[in-house]
């Protein structure tokens, strides 16, 4: 696929879409299962009542619950990820739409199950567990919702939030249709003097160009589009917190942010002090913005540089079969089976949607039910940074893969808090492989930039998204209201704070907030930095350790959601209920500044 091309759907081949057709080879199937787990849901009401009179009827319930859930999940699953295919495909639009009306049906039809089971005295829970030996499957998932106990309303006002849970999604479901479906950016005159449509897809390849004219016309005509629609952007985010903010007192949390955290047992502590901790390494990244403008020989560094390579060696280009080798190598220290099962689904099982195409939702994601295959949403461009991209999700996909097989459907996920530390392990261990095997100095000092930008993009910038949502969200948890004019100063002020004095200033960067979807899912993006650190500690323990070392981070992988996630992480060699982690993920990354700086 040549660098600039945007193809509509149907003139992508089938081998390099995923094989979504392996979930439902007759959509027919796909109505039956949507129309079974709901009437699953209607007879799941009969149980009301009746939930705990006995050690077998409990049991009855968890597996029936269970088994609906599961064939919605696979259900929503589908639907979902053929409507990212073409986000203007009126037909998965529509199947997309029945399945979250659906889903929302079935939560309310089932808002009882949690008020009635914490009604219920522990003591006799946990004697039933012990009564019924099939029952300690569901002991983990019972002691979570036990945890919850003090935040769980009335059995009616469970099913008054369920039945609103449709229409409090639809900040997001807004802002993703008109962020993927309707924002155009125009076009851009790219260095070989054509003009191209720039898309999110290419963006990056726009920003990475040499020429700086060109870096600029792409950098102001997307954010000039974001500008154009800030107020409208603005109400759509004001809305999401405001529910955050509702929901979280309506259950009776401190704040929004311990609604998020305390489910899972993190502490409130490792959310500030990542901050706080990036905060007093914030030298580091001026220092190396200030070697980004020398060696770039600019007298002004602007925002539109901070993604273009300080040097471009030749080699940097692959196809896609070539970024599936350089994985498989990279990852060699996983073991056999790991980069066997791997290559596998890259290719011939066709877990992943390889290429842009027209309407197709941005970025790259790995997704799936615990039925599917653990399915690769990608926009690949040809790039390095995709072999990046497509290693990190590779690691989600994996992650899945192992828990899945490994662990009953009520485990069969993934915290978020977790997701991030295989897909990043990945990461670190290939661009280890990369500067073990370059060939140059040039390529050397490429690599060694890239990593540097990698903590750039993940350790420092979603930690800055992660304060700016603590920022927004306590606003108006404090009573306040997020104007279009007062989130552009906030995330200006922020963007000044993390890149330091050696970027000039830029009207355009205070719109960048705008362009986030993440935003749209409350705490969220911290979890990237987390992630990040927790992975580079597991990534240097699996390279200077055994055999030892690397079962215990597939032993990890295996693990799903049958634990709380910092003592999950425990299992792989990581304690991130101390500082430790992220310090040393940040001496790594001054260390890197201090080598590029005597390379340059």
């Amino acid at each position: 696929m040549k660098k600039y091309d945007l193809k509509n759907r149907s003139e992508i081949a089938d081998r390099d879409k995923w094989n979504l057709e392996a979930m439902y080879p007759d959509e027919a199937k796909w109505e039956e299962d949507l129309s079974t787990a709901l009437k699953s849901s209607e007879e799941f009401i009969l149980l009301k009542g009746r939930l705990t009179e006995s050690a077998e009827g409990l049991l009855k319930a968890l597996r029936l619950y269970a088994d609906m859930m599961r064939k919605a999940e696979n259900a929503f699953v589908y639907s979902r990820m053929r409507h990212d295919e073409d986000n203007a495909n009126t037909k998965y639009t529509e199947m997309n739409n029945k399945s979250l009306s659906t889903l929302a049906q079935i939560s309310a039809n089932v808002s009882f199950f949690t008020p009635e089971l914490l009604e219920a005295d522990e003591t006799v829970i946990k004697g039933y567990i012990y009564e019924v030996p099939a029952l300690k499957e569901f002991s983990f998932m019972l002691d979570s919702i036990m945890l919850s106990k003090p935040h769980v309303l009335s059995s009616d006002e469970e099913r008054i939030i369920a039945q609103l849970n449709e229409s409090a999604s639809a900040p997001d479901e807004i802002y993703t249709m008109f962020n993927d479906a309707d924002l155009s950016f125009g076009k851009v005159t790219n260095e070989d003097a054509i003009d191209v449509e720039l898309t999110h897809g290419n963006y990056i390849q726009f920003m990475e160009s040499e020429n700086r004219e060109v870096r600029k016309n792409a950098f102001e005509a997307m954010y000039q589009r974001y500008k154009e629609f800030n107020n409208s952007i603005s109400v759509m985010y004001n809305y999401s917190v405001k529910h955050d903010y509702i929901m979280s007192k309506l259950r009776k949390y401190k704040s929004t942010l311990d609604s998020e955290l305390s489910g899972e047992r993190i502490p409130l502590s490792v959310y500030d002090n990542l901050i706080d901790a990036v905060h007093k390494n914030l030298p580091s990244m001026h220092k190396y913005m200030e070697i980004r403008k020398r060696a770039l020989g600019l007298n002004e560094l602007r925002m539109y540089d901070v993604y273009r390579p300080i040097v471009k060696p030749e080699g940097l280009e692959c196809s896609y079969e070539e970024a599936v080798d350089i994985a498989c190598k990279a990852l060699a220290p996983l073991g056999e089976d790991y980069v066997r099962t791997l290559r596998k689904g890259l290719t011939e099982d066709r877990w992943v949607d390889i290429y842009e195409n027209a309407g197709k939702t941005s970025g790259a994601y790995s997704f799936g039910s615990y039925d599917s295959n653990p399915y690769i949403l990608m926009n690949f461009s040809g790039e390095l940074r995709d072999v990046f991209t497509l290693i990190h999700e590779a690691g989600h996909s994996m992650h899945s893969y192992y828990t899945r097989r490994t662990q009953p459907f009520v485990y069969g996920g993934h915290s978020i808090f977790t997701a991030e530390v295989a897909s990043t392990v990945n990461e670190t261990l290939l661009i280890h492989y990369l500067l073990s095997n370059a060939e140059s100095v040039d390529m050397k000092k490429y690599l060694i930039n890239f990593y540097i930008d990698e903590f750039k993009s993940t350790l420092f910038r979603q930690t800055m998204f992660a304060e700016f949502e603590k920022i927004a969200h306590e606003t108006v948890e404090n009573g306040g209201s997020l104007t279009a004019q007062y989130l552009n100063e906030e995330y200006d002020k922020l963007n000044t704070i993390y890149y330091g004095p050696s970027i000039e200033h830029d009207e355009f960067i205070q719109y960048e907030w705008s362009r986030i979807p993440h935003f749209y899912r409350a705490y969220y993006v911290y979890q990237y930095a987390t992630g990040y650190s927790a992975a580079n500690a597991i990534a240097n323990r699996i390279l200077t350790g055994g055999e030892a070392e690397r079962n215990d981070y597939l032993k990890f992988l295996a693990t799903g959601e049958s634990d709380y996630p910092i003592e999950l992480l425990k299992i792989a060699g990581v304690d991130m209920s101390t500082e430790e982690p992220v310090l040393s993920a940040l001496s790594t990354f001054a260390k890197l500044v201090d080598e590029l700086d005597e390379m340059i």
